[in-house]
């Protein structure tokens, strides 16, 4: 058998979209299932839509030598699966198109009525799943009995087994990264830092510990879902397996550093056997700063390390569930500075507690600190949060409101949408226009040799100020 995964999408989304390491990193929930189906014998072939130009005339051109398509859905590209997806069986109707991904296991039936032309989704892990399904492409499984899925039959919208969660991270297969190996990833330059070609990303675990009440979690509508962690000697097996072929590497976990043992263990093993990459660490907590840590982490590649800060008020950090301090900020960001991180943090604006005076002082803390980059965002009631459940609940929102930002006219929230919106301007002006911040990133811009960290702090203001 032979299945095309497609990653949908528009170059052009990719590019506004920058300001992340994930928009220029291989899609790794399609590279493990291609991996999946590889372990069963059965072959898969990657389109990405954000980064080929002629994507969807390969797609189509394919569709004859294959015998099923999966998509990978989120929210933001639906509209764009939607339209691949129509125009598949606008060439051959009876290939079965297979959907799956966030948007998917959120709204596992609803997926299939948002994207009317998918035949069956799955709306958990993927990786078992899909053999499942090979094996009802070959006769040998019926549908019914697959967990985790929904499918159309005769009309209808049927439900398989119940889902099953991944209980060891290490029994599943590496991705299968030579199926994007044709795609060069990272030009766009995430966070302003242009990677060392040739750019890929990893997963070491799944899911978060920690509930913040802004966080969109699978383990909110998903019962069983966990974090989860894969062993310090898979991930660098992992890491060995990409020697040689990669120069950058985005460490894609929501919180790698939760277990500050098995972070030591990983970098040791990084350093005992010489592996020479750049790291880029999007996800960690300020509470597991660690000198000693980080300085190992220095010497092993790391390049790059991102907090989620999201607030200067220690009243809005207990309210969104953080269990984190003023304090245990400021010592992680200069453990991170003092070992020549560049360091990253996001800022969120409207909780339903916050005041003017609230932003004026989270904008007082961020420019306190030395960060090199921040990240200022308006709150948004996302589909699956603590927040998003709640307003649901009290019927504030509705169940389609997927994306609800914060706003006082829709009673959500002190500030109305247009106040918080000009904070968000407000705040990028203020960070990113101070002469002390300019003058520290020119010397650093000199020391690596490297204008993409000026030219991130212009492209913000661009998109921030129209």
């Amino acid at each position: 058998m032979k299945l095309l995964l497609i990653r949908p999408g528009k170059l052009e989304d990719r590019a506004k979209n920058k300001l992340y390491a994930a928009a220029s990193s291989p899609p790794l929930g399609l590279l493990y299932v291609a991996a999946s189906l590889e372990e069963e014998g059965h072959k898969a072939e990657i389109i990405d839509f954000y980064v080929d130009e002629l994507a969807e005339e390969k797609t189509l051109k394919i569709l004859n030598s294959v015998d099923a398509v999966g998509i990978s859905v989120y929210t933001e590209n639906m509209k764009d699966a939607k339209n691949i997806s129509k125009k598949i069986k606008e060439i051959k109707p009876n290939i079965p198109i297979i959907i799956g991904g966030p948007h998917c296991i959120y709204l596992q039936k609803k997926s299939l009525m948002d994207i009317p032309y998918s035949d069956i989704v799955v709306g958990c892990e993927g990786e078992r799943v899909i053999k499942d399904i090979a094996r009802w492409l070959e006769g040998k499984k019926e549908l019914a009995n697959i967990p985790g899925i929904h499918f159309r039959y005769n009309g209808m919208i049927k439900k398989g087994k119940p889902h099953e969660i991944i209980s060891d991270l290490d029994s599943i297969a590496f991705p299968a990264r030579h199926t994007v190996y044709k795609y060069e990833y990272g030009d766009l330059g995430g966070w302003g830092h242009i990677y060392k070609k040739k750019v890929t990303a990893i997963l070491s675990s799944r899911g978060c510990p920690f509930n913040c009440r802004f966080c969109a979690r699978y383990g909110n509508v998903i019962k069983g879902w966990g974090y989860r962690q894969r062993s310090a000697e898979n991930v660098v097996e992992e890491l060995q397996t990409l020697d040689g072929k990669y120069r950058s590497v985005y460490i894609a976990d929501d919180n790698f550093l939760v277990d500050i043992r098995r972070a030591h263990k990983i970098f040791d093993m990084i350093l005992d056997i010489g592996l020479d990459f750049d790291f880029y660490i999007a996800g960690a907590r300020v509470e597991s700063a660690d000198l000693k840590l980080y300085k190992k982490m220095k010497k092993a590649g790391v390049k790059f390390i991102g907090f989620g800060i999201e607030s200067g008020n220690q009243d809005v950090l207990d309210f969104y569930n953080k269990e984190i301090t003023l304090s245990q900020i400021r010592k992680a960001v200069s453990y991170a500075k003092k070992v020549g991180f560049i360091v990253y943090s996001t800022f969120i604006f409207g909780a339903p507690i916050e005041t003017k005076k609230h932003l004026e002082k989270t904008i007082d803390f961020a420019c306190s600190l030395p960060l090199d980059i921040a990240l200022f965002t308006p709150l948004r009631y996302e589909m699956g949060s603590a927040l998003w459940l709640k307003a649901v609940k009290d019927n504030i929102i509705s169940k389609n409101d997927l994306y609800t930002p914060a706003d006082s006219n829709r009673n959500l929230g002190i500030l109305s949408r247009d106040e918080i919106l000009k904070y968000v301007v407000k705040s990028h002006k203020r960070f990113y226009y101070r002469p002390r911040y300019i003058v520290n990133q020119f010397f650093k811009t000199l020391a690596r040799g490297d204008l993409n960290m000026v030219l991130h702090g212009l492209s913000l203001q661009s998109r921030f100020l129209k």
